[in-house]
């Protein structure tokens, strides 16, 4: 199934099915042994390196940076800075400097490596640093000086890049935003000079991502809701505008690693394949059947952005469009830049920097991308790791991903319970490897297998056959 984040509001005294979903979480984190707690050795160095960390001497606290995050988090890993020039833009972004307190070859570089990724579940974060620093010391909070590497990136005005360096300093985030404060600002009117130019920004990379034959697949958000009477509800949240605008300085971002990684001819790239053109024949095949339309010459990556998520048949076509973004993994090099050397969906060269706090391989490329800025050699500790590191973060998106799946099936399952015996209107999103289909049910924020068969895009009902919360499994029947 898609790969879907899914947010879940408990309340302080769950019913039955929030008690049964909590088990089921915590099984599933068991069944691929997800780490919850760290070791304690780990918490000692953290605790040790909070306060002893190597700072930079470069001081940057008069930048009013601002932060961009989901509301409650802790672990802000970027900040920024944007201001209009005559000539264009100029676009300065703070990343937690991570590297500055994570010790090269002990517990808490050793664990991080284990770990590979910060794992999110329905009901928490198992996080990949210690929260001493993940949402302490490194962490880009508001009003706390703090260590970064900072990006600055001049763009012409139609947003394409014309310099870039990065360097580390001291910086203060004067500002913490969510995404809804952003977007009501900006529609409202409201907004401060950088939320404007956030927003006129991320549309001209967004026009300049269309132009490069790019492809973005941000899926809606799944929120699960208890409802007090021991229910609960289940629904899709399209994702922000904001939220686009804001991956957009990141994606900047990653683009300009790359190639500072290529030009010094050492670093670890982000790839990914194009799709093969069958698949990208099935899709079109597939819009068809689901009667959206797809105009000739329009790329897929400019179609997906036509797309309403919040409508069902759209929503299985979002599906289906996963099947054009697979390949994707970590190329390391030292010396000849590797074969492949772009990221499909991104439509360019491209690393990941930009979540040191969250994703292992980004504290190796920050250290990386400073070292050829500044015009230093490469720490022998980070030019070591970077032939391991694909291996570390395929183990971890692996295993993210099976815990991903597990939940997700837990709560569609928890869904369909009281429906049990009874059909529902469904949307086939596409044959199921000839063992029945997928369906996207019409009216909940449920895409599971059937049993039986008819063509993609058909509208079809779906008998309830049975649901279970505990093992996540679902079985249904297409009925007519």
């Amino acid at each position: 199934m898609a790969k879907r984040n899914i947010v879940y509001r408990r309340l302080p005294e769950p019913g039955t099915i929030g008690r049964q979903l909590s088990q089921r979480f915590a099984d599933v984190r068991r069944e691929f042994e997800v780490p919850e707690e760290f070791p304690a050795e780990v918490i000692v160095e953290a605790q040790q390196a909070a306060s002893a960390a190597a700072l930079p001497d470069r001081d940057a606290t008069d930048v009013p940076f601002v932060t961009i995050d989901p509301p409650g988090s802790k672990d802000l890993d970027q900040a920024m800075c944007l201001e209009r020039r005559a000539d264009g833009y100029r676009v300065r972004y703070a990343i937690a400097d991570v590297p500055a307190f994570v010790r090269a070859g002990g517990a808490v570089d050793a664990e991080a490596r284990r770990r590979g990724q910060t794992i999110y579940c329905p009901d928490m974060r198992v996080q990949l640093h210690p929260s001493e620093l993940s949402e302490g010391a490194a962490s880009l909070l508001p009003d706390e000086v703090r260590p970064a590497f900072v990006w600055d990136v001049t763009l012409a005005p139609d947003g394409e890049q014309t310099g870039v360096s990065v360097a580390r300093a001291m910086v203060r985030s004067v500002r913490r935003y969510d995404y809804d404060e952003v977007q009501r600002a900006v529609d409202s009117g409201s907004a401060d000079d950088t939320l404007m130019l956030l927003k006129e920004i991320g549309e001209k990379r967004i026009a300049l991502e269309q132009k490069r034959g790019g492809a973005s697949l941000p899926l809606p958000e799944q929120e699960v809701e208890e409802d007090g009477k021991g229910g609960f509800s289940v629904s899709f949240r399209p994702l922000l505008a904001a939220e686009d605008w804001n991956s957009q300085i990141s994606l900047l971002t990653g683009i300009a690693a790359a190639q500072l990684m290529l030009d010094g001819g050492i670093g670890i790239l982000r790839t990914m394949p194009p799709p093969e053109p069958r698949d990208v024949r099935r899709f079109r095949r597939q819009a068809a059947a689901a009667g959206v339309s797809w105009p000739e010459g329009q790329t897929y990556g400019a179609f997906l952005r036509t797309l309403d998520r919040t409508n069902p048949r759209h929503l299985a076509l979002i599906h289906e469009a996963t099947a054009l973004f697979r390949g994707a993994g970590y190329t390391p090099f030292d010396g000849a830049a590797p074969e492949q050397r772009e990221h499909a969906a991104v439509a360019s060269p491209y690393a990941h920097v930009t979540a040191p706090l969250r994703r292992l391989v980004d504290r190796f490329g920050l250290v990386v991308c400073e070292a050829l800025s500044e015009g230093n050699e490469v720490p022998g500790w980070a030019r070591e790791a970077l032939p391991l590191l694909p291996g570390l973060m395929a183990d971890s998106d692996r295993r993210a991903g099976a815990v991903e799946r597990g939940c997700t099936d837990a709560v569609e399952a928890a869904e369909l319970l009281p429906l049990v015996g009874r059909t529902v209107e469904a949307i086939v999103v596409d044959d199921a490897n000839g063992n029945g289909v997928i369906v996207q049910f019409s009216d909940l924020a449920v895409l599971a297998k059937a049993t039986g068969h008819a063509e993609a895009g058909a509208s079809v009902q779906v008998r309830v056959d049975g649901a279970d919360i505990g093992t996540g499994k679902m079985e249904l029947t297409v009925v007519g």
